[in-house]
């Protein structure tokens, strides 16, 4: 559950500067040795909060698009709530009912993109309605193929950050990385990362004295996760991406059972 004590703007750029340090610390020599310049990357901010009140959310999100950044992948950042997404499980609700849809134009940026990170909420202990709601119009998409034939983000990577308080990091993790392989997207390992306060009502992650730009579990996580997305996307682009073998839907319509065979004792 957020929180609603006072919020400080000016935390969020020294909570940047102190996590960039930290980074910078790791040896060049290592750093050199990968090239990650033709990837892209987009998170998208499930907070409930419209611009331009703080999201708490954005502020994790920060840090691993600072990471990015800094290995030269392209990054957009899209705050879901300020735009007029509908509800629903089609690529376009304008052909069903709605008035307004601002999926269908966000859309080709995360298609676009080699990493999708989910970032939200916890409320009352589960993902927030507009992470939902994201979930959702992706799965929307999940019968479309690729130019191989295979599910639309096969060959893609993914992603998740939650910020809150008391409980729910993994339960909300584990939900959303379930979410995006059953869609198609790969999950390499490590692929989470979150902060949550205390127990009870208190400072969120950019409050003054919340401890959360300090907390030395949250940045290894973002570390370990921005890294291991960056690498794993990478593997998969330099190779094409998943073999087009075995998980072809159309050649399986078609009778085509990639060496499956039905248990001979239920014949």
């Amino acid at each position: 559950m957020a929180r609603h004590r006072r919020q400080n703007q000016p935390l969020l750029s020294r909570v940047v500067a102190w996590f960039t340090n930290r980074v910078n610390a790791t040896s060049n020599t290592e750093q050199e040795s990968f090239d990650y310049s033709g990837l892209r990357a987009v998170f998208i901010n499930c907070t409930l909060k419209r611009s331009p009140e703080i999201s708490n959310t954005q502020g994790v999100v920060d840090l691993s698009a600072r990471i990015m950044r800094e290995q030269g992948v392209q990054v957009d950042v899209i705050r879901a709530i300020d735009h007029d997404i509908a509800t629903g499980i089609y690529p376009d609700m304008t052909e069903h009912g709605w008035q307004t849809d601002a999926w269908p134009a966000l859309f080709p940026t995360v298609q676009a993109a080699d990493i999708l990170v989910l970032a939200g909420p916890i409320w009352l202990g589960d993902n927030g309605s507009v992470t939902k709601r994201i979930v959702e119009r992706l799965y929307a998409h999940s019968g479309e193929f690729n130019d191989k034939g295979q599910y639309i983000f096969y060959g893609k990577v993914g992603g998740a950050i939650i910020t809150g308080n008391e409980d729910g990091v993994k339960h909300c993790t584990s939900n959303l990385l379930y979410s995006l392989q059953h869609i198609g997207y790969s999950i390499p390992p490590a692929a989470d990362a979150g902060w949550i306060g205390e127990i009870g009502p208190g400072p969120s992650y950019l409050d003054e004295g919340s401890g959360g730009p300090e907390n030395d579990f949250t940045n290894r996580n973002v570390t370990f996760m921005s890294w291991n997305l960056m690498h794993l996307a990478s593997i998969l682009k330099k190779n094409g991406g998943i073999p087009a073998f075995g998980n072809l839907r159309q050649d399986w319509d078609r009778g085509e059972r990639f060496g499956f065979e039905p248990n001979p004792e239920y014949r």
